[in-house]
């Protein structure tokens, strides 16, 4: 039954996940009254995801170290650019400009590996890539947030690195610790009943945190058309980037699979938390967007991965 609920989940995650946004908006009230909740949520589902990874993951890194490092940079280095870019130039506005930036600062999304199973890409190298990008988390995105928008406004640098060690880093830490111990039975034994519930737990968040763009989204206008097509044009942009320069880069299809769905993916709901945390409401809005469109981008971008292979494959048979 657990195993049905999974498979449901994920095949209509893409519509599952905008429907928790209308439900969140349409009962804001109960939404604001259950936020305690939300960083007990997610250090679930970090929990979870930490036990499907080990310690022997990191080790992965000796084999790529120029890969982790190049798709570390462009996670957090040429995409923040992009949107810090972007945002100046369309709007004039510095709390959407670090909503902006924060909806593509935040770590490689954990859903990432089954699109890089899906696409038949390094599942070691996807593993090793979370894992590392998780764990440096409370170091870049502090720092990442500092230089684009410190002078702008105040940040509770402390509080965050705080809250992103125990959201992430500690029950990553300690799901790879039982994995360890377990020699992997934890997993084997709880991971068809805990798969479910930590999607459900995404759901919660996204409908708790989107009590906080309520006001915003209840009074639609011209600007929330724009932060809406900003949202698509950062999420297309990000895989479109990711996947021609994982052609270009990489020989390996295997590899290129992998950069294409960790660079495009994003662990988009650690970007809400924060932003409904330690910023203004409207910070939030770029972030809670970006929820809308990255399991649907993944599909397409799988697509469009499929037909690549095929026809360099078809060239080569020639």
């Amino acid at each position: 039954m657990l195993n049905n609920l999974n498979r449901f989940i994920q095949r209509w995650m893409p519509l599952l996940t905008p429907l928790s946004l209308i439900i969140g908006v349409l009962f804001e009230e109960v939404g604001q009254h259950l936020l305690f909740l939300v960083a007990w949520l997610f250090a679930f589902m970090t929990f979870v995801s930490g036990l499907k990874m080990s310690f022997r993951d990191v080790k992965v890194f000796v084999n790529y170290p120029k890969t982790i490092l190049f798709t570390i940079a462009f996670l957090h280095i040429m995409m923040p650019l992009w949107a810090y870019f972007l945002s100046q130039w369309i709007f004039d506005d510095h709390l959407l400009t670090i909503g902006f930036i924060l909806s593509v600062a935040v770590p490689t999304g954990v859903t990432s590996v089954i699109w890089v199973t899906i696409g038949r890409g390094n599942i070691p190298l996807c593993l090793a890539i979370i894992l590392i990008d998780t764990l440096l988390a409370p170091i870049v995105m502090p720092a990442l947030l500092h230089v684009f928008v410190g002078e702008t406004i105040q940040i509770d640098t402390a509080g965050l690195i705080t809250d992103l060690i125990w959201m992430i880093v500690l029950p990553s830490i300690l799901g790879m610790v039982l994995n360890e111990l377990s020699k992997g039975e934890v997993q084997h034994r709880f991971g068809a009943t805990l798969a479910p519930l930590s999607k459900l737990c995404l759901f919660g968040v996204i409908m708790i945190n989107s009590s906080a763009i309520a006001p915003y989204l209840k009074n639609i206008n011209s600007e929330l058309a724009y932060v809406i097509a900003m949202v698509f044009v950062l999420a297309v942009s990000g895989y479109l980037f990711a996947f021609i320069i994982g052609y270009i880069v990489w020989k390996d299809r295997t590899i290129a699979t992998t950069f294409l769905f960790t660079a495009g993916m994003r662990n988009i709901a650690v970007g809400v938390i924060i932003a409904t945390t330690y910023f203004p409401a409207k910070v939030a809005m770029p972030v809670v967007f970006g929820m809308l469109f990255q399991q649907v981008l993944a599909s397409v971008f799988n697509k469009l991965n499929e037909r690549k292979l095929h026809v360099k494959e078809k060239s080569h048979v020639m």
